[in-house]
């Protein structure tokens, strides 16, 4: 069970209680000022000002309450960031079924971003694969790069003993910046920035107990990529690392597996389950997705 701790004013802990009014349950434990059930979340505030939220929807509500001051801090863009030298960092396949989850850091010299941008670098999602497998093969060699790729059998390793899907980005991403930053030593990057995927006060709070926690200069932002080119540059890497290690998987089990999340991967789960029996998902697919109930019912039909 994922566990999230924020510290909450008194004012913010009154806004809380009347927020989950109608959720608030009878039986308190000792120093607690309300306990709050939600689908996916308890809730359970105390009189020092913590509050703990538990469940699979921990980190999404917990999200929430960050204070307005941490907010601003997390959000304000830092003056000409754009041109600076700098380190982007993005991931690739959370979203899908089938594959690794890819994460991929490059760093981007203030030098650099003119002819970046002319090679045609943009937010991957903007891109068709014919165009990711052009540019990526130019751009990674023309530029520092790191890629960390969990296989499908460790995520769901780390998904099966509670570990939520945005505390895997966030270890996948301080090891590629980590890795990447050795590589580049004695050279320092004027700044980190992250594509974020959750505020930057959650993601150090997952990295708590890493042995090598990069911390100075990292920002996250949202559509980091129009901040600075390296995040860009960094998504297509990743985007096509991850249709490399696709392709090598649909050699592998004999199929050609579909992107995203929808009907078709459904279908082609059932058909994999058939040919190979339950356990070939494993190796390739996300069991916690509703792809698997989904595909387990197909199978059973057919």
């Amino acid at each position: 069970m994922a566990n999230h701790v924020i510290a909450a004013s008194a004012a913010l802990l009154e806004q809380m209680r009347n927020h989950y009014a109608s959720d608030i349950t009878e039986h308190l434990p000792a120093g607690a000022l309300f306990v709050a059930k939600r689908p996916g979340c308890t809730i359970t505030a105390y009189r020092s000002g913590k509050v703990l939220f538990q469940g699979k929807a921990a980190e999404q509500e917990a999200a929430k309450w960050l204070e307005p001051s941490e907010q601003k801090k997390a959000a304000a863009p830092q003056p000409r960031l754009s041109a600076a030298s700098a380190i982007g960092s993005d991931e690739v396949g959370t979203g899908d079924y089938f594959g690794p989850v890819v994460v991929a850091a490059a760093y981007v010299a203030k030098e650099q971003i003119e002819t970046i941008v002319a090679m045609g670098v943009k937010d991957s999602k903007q891109l068709t694969d014919e165009a990711i497998r052009r540019i990526a093969p130019a751009l990674m060699n023309h530029i520092a790069h790191q890629t960390v790729i969990l296989a499908n059998q460790k995520y769901n390793d780390w998904q099966r003993s509670g570990m939520p899907q945005t505390k895997i980005k966030a270890l996948l991403h301080n090891k590629a910046i980590a890795m990447l930053m050795e590589r580049l030593s004695p050279i320092k990057p004027e700044a980190i920035i992250i594509d974020q995927f959750i505020e930057r006060d959650l993601y150090f709070r997952y990295l708590e107990g890493e042995t090598n926690i990069v911390r100075d200069r990292v920002y996250c932002y949202p559509k980091a990529e129009t901040v600075h080119i390296a995040v860009a540059a960094a998504s297509i890497i990743a985007r096509y690392v991850f249709l490399q290690e696709m392709e090598r998987l649909s050699q592998k089990v004999g199929m050609t597996l579909p992107k995203g999340a929808g009907a078709q991967v459904d279908q082609t789960a059932a058909k994999l389950m058939q040919m190979h029996g339950p356990a070939i998902l494993e190796l390739c697919g996300k069991l916690h997705f509703a792809n698997t109930k989904k595909a387990v019912q197909i199978a059973k039909q057919q």
